[in-house]
């Protein structure tokens, strides 16, 4: 993470570089109030998930509580 955000690299390089758990269609909820679960682009659906993992960890949830799947 640390080496992409010091890159010249775009968002939509970086979650082309990256394999996301089968398992990220399970992340449900909202950030900014948007459903993550609706948005239609992939790029930006990508982002929301992430977003709304950041926001649980942030707030203290632990990783194994907040796992889907």
């Amino acid at each position: 993470m640390q080496a992409a955000a010091e890159s010249e690299q775009t968002l939509r390089d970086f979650f082309g570089g990256v394999a996301l758990t089968p398992n990220a269609e399970l992340i449900t909820g909202k950030v900014c109030g948007v459903r993550v679960e609706e948005v239609e682009d992939e790029l930006m659906q990508k982002i929301r998930q992430m977003d709304l993992l950041v926001d649980e960890l942030a707030r203290g949830k632990k990783i194994t509580s907040i796992k889907r799947g």
